[in-house]
């Protein structure tokens, strides 16, 4: 009877012992709604991860900037007081400096383009530079093609932009880039964006079709102008020591979860792109989705000479010419 209970005893301990290692939790965020292509994108790794690793990693999911915005997230996942964030490249080049070059204006001809670009020798090569700044960057994932909202006037030209305050995100290519424009930029997080709308703060703001949607923008913003003028990626990245302690299969794991979560994430973008002109002039938005972009990099030259500089024409025609 002893010996059975001592049986049944071990049994338990070892069930728990089992079920503890099974809630091995890790933390994943983004800084926008779960209904978006961000949110698919952390949602599909999430379930991924946990199919992929039997149950013995879980991985939650935060939404809205609930553990903070984007580049407080990256910090936290470099300092390793969060596991895991899902960003858009905005404020990555304060921490992995060489990801600047992405966010030069006019850089990509379009998604195809610039998925090449990251998902071939480019991109990938990028990926390892994260390494040596304390982060594991498991895989890129996307944004879109950035365009401008704002509340004062339609945008047709150059011109039309000047003295409007913008809020930018915290990146020093798109601050240089903006005030080539005239724009008075007002670098700012992004959960802080929809108030300062509303309230007047700034007159506008730039992002991808897929945010303004998500983030219901065209509640503060009556213009869009479909600009493109910056694609944005997104990545997956993860505190690299916590990566490192990962057994060979679970690391191969997480990052097929992250390609994964681009397949997912890239496809709701395009849906989003595809039928998010005409969801928001149905809410009242005035959309231009016609320009002559010519236009728009002739304004920049000057910019784009200090670019060039900065990063070498070499480099920069590298990306521009990639098939």
């Amino acid at each position: 009877m002893q010996l059975t209970r001592l049986v049944v005893g071990l049994g338990l301990a070892l069930g728990f012992m089992a079920s503890a290692a099974a809630q091995t939790t890790m933390r994943i965020s983004i800084s926008v709604a779960q209904n978006s292509h961000q949110g698919v994108a952390i949602d599909t790794f999430a379930k991924e991860v946990e199919k992929r690793t039997g149950g013995r990693y879980k991985v939650q999911t935060f939404y809205n900037g609930s553990l903070g915005g984007e580049r407080e997230s990256i910090e936290a996942v470099q300092l390793g007081t969060q596991e895991l964030a899902f960003s858009s490249t905005g404020p990555v080049p304060n921490f992995v400096p060489e990801t600047k070059i992405l966010d030069v204006p006019f850089l990509f001809r379009d998604k195809a383009h610039a998925r090449a670009v990251l998902d071939g020798p480019i991109g990938q090569d990028l990926l390892t530079k994260f390494d040596a700044k304390g982060f594991k960057a498991l895989a890129w994932a996307e944004n879109g093609f950035r365009h401008m909202t704002n509340s004062k006037r339609d945008v047709k030209e150059p011109g039309d932009l000047k003295g409007l305050k913008m809020r930018t995100m915290e990146n020093p290519v798109h601050i240089a880039a903006y005030k080539g424009f005239g724009i008075i930029t007002t670098p700012m997080a992004f959960p802080e964006v929809f108030t300062a709308l509303q309230q007047g703060t700034v007159d506008g703001q730039e992002n991808p079709l897929p945010v303004i949607i998500s983030a219901k923008f065209d509640q503060v913003q009556k213009h869009l102008t479909l600009t493109g003028h910056v694609y944005s990626p997104c990545i997956f990245v993860m505190n690299k020591a916590a990566f490192d302690k990962l057994s060979a299969a679970d690391k191969q794991a997480f990052l097929d979860a992250a390609k994964e979560g681009t397949k997912a994430n890239r496809a709701r973008v395009d849906e989003d792109d595809a039928k998010g002109v005409a969801d928001l002039r149905a809410k009242g938005m005035t959309v231009i989705d016609t320009i002559d972009k010519a236009k728009f990099v002739a304004t920049l030259a000057p910019v784009n000479a200090e670019f060039e500089k900065q990063f070498g024409k070499a480099a920069l025609d590298k990306i521009r010419d990639y098939k």
